[in-house]
């Protein structure tokens, strides 16, 4: 499931291909992928205009253009996509945007769980977002705590929930975790002061490491590069690792570590 690095990815992707372009034609090959928005409103909203600044808030990635900003969520298989207006088009392409005779970007996503929305202003991007916490990337260590003594269930609970910190997603939050030396099913109320401020340190290490990589990188030494293995161990003491499920999410932790 794309995280905050993956979308941080797209976000390159789409500054690299079609920042300063201008949207020649908007080809919507499946419009289950658009929410509250028509193919034909889509078209008219964005041909003729220029891909500006992208940004990413949390799992978001917002598409400016100076006028109305495409806004993508990419669910669990949603992909960003640069290409040639003349390359084969995949059975998951569900909108084209054609830039020229050079450049083409392509949402791809084989579950369409998510896509894309066009708000017409900025207050309409803030509608989109009012439900989102701050940005896990960008969060300062007192609003990370005041975030998390808003909770009163796990850790991990908190940690995916996108109204309490915006951007981090399963493997991620397993991973800080880890690092930390918490249990997932520890309890928020439960944690110290000095838990926290580990937490924090170790968000924003894995966090830069993994926006780096574009991914959470399945590394030897990461817990990531471990969970899906036949007899997964723990990279930093050999023990065996346990599996659970919390909130519907599957959870992997160290018994020895955490």
């Amino acid at each position: 499931m794309p995280e905050l690095p993956d979308v941080e990815g797209f976000r390159k992707v789409l500054e690299s291909c079609a920042k300063g372009r201008i949207i020649q034609r908007v080809e919507v090959r499946d419009a289950g992928v658009l929410h509250d928005v028509s193919p034909r409103r889509l078209r008219d909203a964005l041909e003729g205009r220029r891909f500006t600044e992208p940004e990413r808030r949390g799992k978001w990635l917002l598409a400016r253009t100076g006028g109305p900003t495409l806004m993508l969520h990419f669910g669990m298989t949603g992909q960003l996509v640069c290409g040639r207006p003349d390359d084969a088009v995949e059975a998951h392409d569900r909108v084209l945007f054609t830039l020229g005779r050079e450049r083409q970007l392509r949402y791809r996503d084989q579950r369409k769980l998510q896509g894309l929305w066009l708000a017409d202003d900025d207050s309409e991007v803030a509608r989109l977002l009012d439900r989102q916490g701050p940005d896990a990337m960008t969060v300062d260590r007192e609003e990370f705590e005041a975030a998390l003594s808003s909770r009163r269930g796990s850790v991990k609970t908190a940690l995916t929930d996108q109204s309490v910190l915006a951007g981090l997603g399963n493997l991620l939050a397993d991973e800080i975790l880890w690092r930390a030396r918490l249990r997932p099913s520890s309890r928020t109320s439960d944690l110290t002061e000095a838990d926290r401020r580990r937490l924090y340190t170790d968000m924003r290490r894995t966090l830069r490491s993994a926006v780096t990589a574009g991914c959470v990188p399945p590394r030897d030494s990461w817990l990531t590069g471990h969970r899906d293995d036949p007899t997964p161990t723990c990279p930093r003491c050999g023990s065996l690792l346990r599996r659970s499920r919390m909130a519907g999410r599957g959870t992997v932790w160290c018994p020895r570590c955490q």
